[in-house]
């Protein structure tokens, strides 16, 4: 057999699958084998790139050339020129010309998107997820292979701790503390517990790492189990991701066979199995104690705390639960200790970030950079700007219960401590960016509207308060407001922070109170001049 000579990867997300992705590979197949070329030249479907600018792509090493958008009819001529007669075939190079070279991981990570560095991505887009030996190719299950041989689970949990990494699913709880505490109590039974319920709007980078590298998440599960006394673990994955449960159900066999998961790992006497549970389609069972009540079989409803799930959680046992992207970085921590995952993002917020970018930009996506990076050099470097050079309005992070971020902020870096001092919360990595013509008492109605519907309706401030405060807000936007209502919306805030069970109503309140602070002259107008800045809202049943 001769040496491959070049290499094919043609994105396989769901976006790209469909635009027709599945066929462009199928005819890149039958192409490369009709040129005789199945020897010198191999071809995989990979995970989300990042990119959604240009799909589907295909892209060929090592020339590290980025084609697409890539069409049936165009597949003979992109063999024919670059694979057969070693030529770029240029008029299939994605249409903007910044994309090429600009995917940060393409051919030995040149760095031209200097902020960018992927830890949890680091395989995204590079192996086929359906190849557990391409996972292995890529220092997969070394971090087990090294905690089982030469670590105790104390020596785990304190690697955890000293590299600071916080939870990414946006509380930012200290993980190897969290870890701590599952391990320090005495049960017969423990487990861990995946939260890839994913269901906060806008946010999709949970379902790119389960697509893109489902391995990852089974390796850390595995090291979770270890260090905390677990010997299984179920993954909640939410019920939309049909991909993404077909790739971890072929992940787990194939880890089971190869005697990576299950019995014996290693040759040691570490146990582990995983099972997989589809989500019940409700908002509220991102809410971990929800998802276990789920998982249980029961009524995604929260539980009332204490007892926490560290002591009393699934099925009444210890149980760790950790989002998707927390568990992500765990088997590289291991790998390259914590000193090494403290170099990158900040004292206080080490580590990296994967943020979703949707909105008003010119590049919507998916990044992975270092805590501490602004939204000025998201927007400006990763999103290529605001679309139609408007001006910058402002951003949600987060999703519907995160904070609304004015361009009089886009300066602070994005950690976990920084955004506290202001006043504001980082959330879980979606970020909306919204330019001047949004107007922020419609963009509260919308996100109002989304939390009375999907209330779990346990509490009466969750129950209540988010309908009150969106029956307030639109008749803001309808121009029958008034300035009591202003107060209304604020008590109501407070009381949904304060008083609801779980986190859904606890951060409901968040974009209220935010447009409150940093827009509230926007929202009076509304009620004071019936004018809707923006000329968004109908104001007396007109838009103005």
């Amino acid at each position: 057999m001769k040496s491959i000579r070049s290499m094919v990867l043609v994105s396989s997300d769901p976006l790209s699958l469909e635009r027709g992705a599945q066929s462009v590979y199928d005819n890149l197949k039958t192409e490369i084998h009709s040129y005789g070329l199945d020897d010198e030249i191999s071809i995989t479907q990979v995970g989300d790139v990042g990119r959604h600018d240009a799909l589907p792509l295909v892209i060929v090493y090592p020339e590290a050339v980025i084609y697409g958008p890539v069409k049936d009819e165009d597949v003979h001529f992109l063999v024919e020129e670059h694979l057969y007669k070693g030529r770029i075939a240029t008029s299939l190079q994605a249409s903007a010309k910044e994309l090429t070279g600009k995917i940060a991981w393409v051919n030995a990570r040149k760095g031209t998107m200097p902020a960018e560095q992927r830890i949890v991505l680091q395989r995204a887009g590079i192996i086929d997820p359906t190849k557990i030996e391409d996972y292995i190719l890529h220092e997969g299950y070394q971090a087990i292979g090294k905690v089982l041989s030469e670590m105790t689970p104390k020596d785990v949990i304190d690697e955890i701790k000293s590299s600071g990494l916080k939870g990414r699913g946006g509380a930012g709880f200290p993980t190897g503390t969290k870890w701590g505490f599952v391990a320090g109590v005495k049960n017969d039974k423990k487990y861990v517990v995946c939260n890839a319920d994913e269901s906060e709007p806008g946010t999709f980078k949970d379902r790119l790492i389960l697509e893109g590298d489902p391995n990852s998440i089974l390796e850390a599960m595995m090291i979770a189990g270890y260090a905390v006394g677990a010997n299984e673990g179920y993954i909640y994955v939410r019920g939309e991701y049909a991909l993404a449960r077909q790739r971890l159900e072929i992940a787990i066999q194939d880890a089971e066979e190869m005697g990576l998961l299950g019995q014996n790992i290693f040759g040691s006497d570490f146990d582990f199995k995983i099972n997989i549970h589809s989500g019940a389609g409700a908002y509220i069972c991102g809410e971990e104690t929800a998802l276990l009540e789920s998982i249980e079989g029961r009524r995604g409803e929260p539980r009332s705390r204490p007892p926490y799930p560290t002591t009393v959680g699934l099925f009444g046992k210890p149980t760790l639960v950790n989002n998707v992207e927390t568990l992500a970085n765990i088997p590289a921590i291991i790998r390259n200790g914590a000193k090494w995952y403290r170099s990158f993002g900040t004292p206080s917020s080490p580590g990296t970030k994967v943020y979703t970018i949707l909105g008003n930009v010119n590049v919507t996506g998916l990044i992975e950079v270092p805590m501490g990076i602004t939204l000025r050099e998201v927007i400006t470097i990763y999103a290529k700007g605001v679309k139609n050079n408007a001006t910058f309005k402002m951003a949600q992070t987060g999703g519907s219960s995160g904070s609304i971020i004015p361009a009089s902020l886009q300066d602070t870096p994005m950690d976990f401590d920084s955004f506290q001092k202001a006043g504001v919360a980082l959330g879980s990595g979606a970020l909306l960016i919204c330019d001047d013509n949004n107007c922020v008492v419609d963009l509260a109605k919308v996100l109002q509207n989304f939390f009375r519907n999907e209330s779990c309706s346990k509490c009466n401030p969750c129950r209540i308060g988010n309908e009150r405060a969106y029956s307030i807000l639109e008749n803001i936007s309808q121009g029958t407001g008034t300035m009591q209502d202003l107060e209304d919306l604020i008590l109501i805030s407070n009381n949904l922070n304060e008083l609801s069970n779980c986190g859904l109503g606890q951060t409901s309140g968040t974009p209220v109170k935010d447009i409150l602070t940093h827009f509230r002259a926007e929202v009076e107008a509304h009620i004071k001049l019936k004018v809707c800045p923006t000329g968004v809202c109908p104001m007396n049943g007109k838009r103005i």
